[in-house]
C-alpha cells in the first residue's frame, strides 16, 4: 500500500489550531457511483472515519491509523501503529482528535500531531467516540460503558446510567455510537433500539427510543435531520434534534453501519452488502449496487473539504469516494 502524505503537517497544524469546519453536501443523482481511493490487503479493515475541514482520519484493525490532509485524495499511515489493538471509533474536531478501541484503548492526538495513550478507566471494548470543539468528549462501548472527558480525552470518568432502571434484570447493553454536541449534550445508541440522552453530564438520562433492533450508527448534525441505523435494515429519522424518532422503510434488511447527512438533504448510509442514498432528506431512497457494494461492506462515512467529498471506509482497508 502506498501513501502520499504531502501537505499533512501544515493541514494538521491548522486543524489543531482551530480551522473552520466545512460541511459536506451535494444532491444525489440518478446514477451515483463509488471510486476506490485506497485499497489495502484482505487482512486489513477500517472501522471508523472522522473529518474536519480538509483533514480526515480513518482507524481500523491492529491499531491502523490513516491520515489525509487533502479531503481524502492522499493518505499517510501512522507508523509504527501506536497500539496493536483494533481501533473502532475516531472523532476529530477543532483542536482535538481521539481514537478508541479494544480493551478500553484511548489514543489522543497531541499538538504536534503524535498519538499518545490515555487512561480510560475501563478495559471494556469502546466502539464509538465524539468530541466537541471545547474538548468535551464521550465514548461508549461494551456492557453499558459510557465515559466522559472534559479535557480533550486526557482524563476520563464513567457516566453510565443505572441500567437496572432501563432493562429488566439490569442487563447492560452494548453501546455503539455517541454524539457530544457543542453544548455538552450526550446522545448515544445501542442494543434494544436504545437512544438515550443526557444534558447534565451523565447525572440523568432520558430515553428517546427503545425497540428490537440494535442501533450501530448515529448522525446528529447541529442543523437538519438526524438519523440512526442498525440491524435488519433499521433506519430511524428525527426532525427535532433527536427528541422524537420515526421508522423509515428503505426496502433493505442489510445490517446498516454508518450514516452521513448533509445540510442540503443528501444522505448516504453504509452497511453490509448494501449502500443507501437519498437526495431528498430521507423521504425516498435508492440502493447503490454493483459488485463493489453487493459483495463487501463499508462502515465509517463522513464528508470532507470544500469540494464536499463523501468518503467511506471498510473491508480490505479500502477507502472510497461516493459521488453523484
Amino acid at each position: 500500500m502506498r501513501h502520499n502524505g504531502s501537505g499533512w503537517a501544515g493541514a494538521l497544524a491548522r486543524v489543531m489550531a482551530g480551522a473552520g469546519l466545512l460541511l459536506a453536501g451535494g444532491a444525489a443523482s440518478a446514477a451515483p457511483s463509488v471510486t476506490p481511493l485506497l485499497t489495502g490487503t484482505a487482512h486489513q479493515a477500517l472501522f471508523a472515519l472522522s473529518t474536519h475541514a480538509d483533514v480526515a482520519i480513518a482507524v481500523g484493525a491492529a491499531g491502523e491509523i490513516l491520515e489525509s490532509a487533502d479531503s481524502g485524495k492522499s493518505w499517510k499511515a501512522v507508523t509504527p501503529a501506536p497500539t496493536p489493538l483494533s481501533l473502532l471509533g475516531v472523532s476529530v474536531q477543532q483542536g482535538h482528535a481521539i481514537a478508541v478501541g479494544q480493551e478500553g484503548t484511548v489514543l489522543v492526538m497531541n499538538g504536534d500531531g503524535k498519538w499518545a495513550k490515555a487512561v480510560s478507566g475501563t478495559d471494556n471494548r469502546l466502539f464509538g467516540v465524539s468530541v466537541n470543539s471545547g474538548g468535551q468528549a464521550a465514548a461508549v462501548g461494551a456492557f453499558g460503558t459510557v465515559i466522559k472527558s472534559d479535557d480533550g480525552g486526557q482524563t476520563w470518568a464513567s457516566i453510565a446510567p443505572d441500567w437496572s432502571a432501563y432493562n429488566k434484570d439490569g442487563e447492560q447493553p452494548h453501546l455503539y455510537d455517541v454524539n457530544m454536541d457543542e453544548k455538552g449534550v450526550v446522545t448515544l445508541v445501542g442494543e434494544f433500539g436504545l437512544i438515550l440522552r443526557s444534558a447534565d453530564g451523565g447525572k440523568s438520562w432520558q430515553t428517546l427510543h427503545k425497540g428490537d433492533a440494535s442501533l450501530f450508527a448515529l448522525e446528529l448534525p447541529a442543523e437538519g435531520t438526524a438519523y440512526a441505523a442498525g440491524q435488519n435494515g433499521a433506519l430511524l429519522r428525527s426532525t427535532d434534534r433527536g427528541a422524537t424518532w420515526s421508522d423509515v422503510d428503505t426496502g433493505t434488511k442489510a445490517i446498516l453501519l454508518g450514516i452521513h447527512a448533509s445540510t442540503d438533504g443528501k444522505v448516504v448510509v453504509t452497511g453490509m452488502h448494501d449502500m443507501l442514498l437519498s437526495g431528498d432528506d430521507g423521504k425516498s431512497w435508492q440502493h447503490l449496487g454493483g459488485e463493489e457494494i453487493n459483495t463487501n461492506w463499508y462502515q465509517g462515512i463522513a464528508g470532507a473539504g470544500a469540494a464536499q467529498t463523501v468518503l467511506a471506509v471498510g473491508h480490505s482497508g479500502q477507502i472510497i469516494r461516493v459521488a453523484d
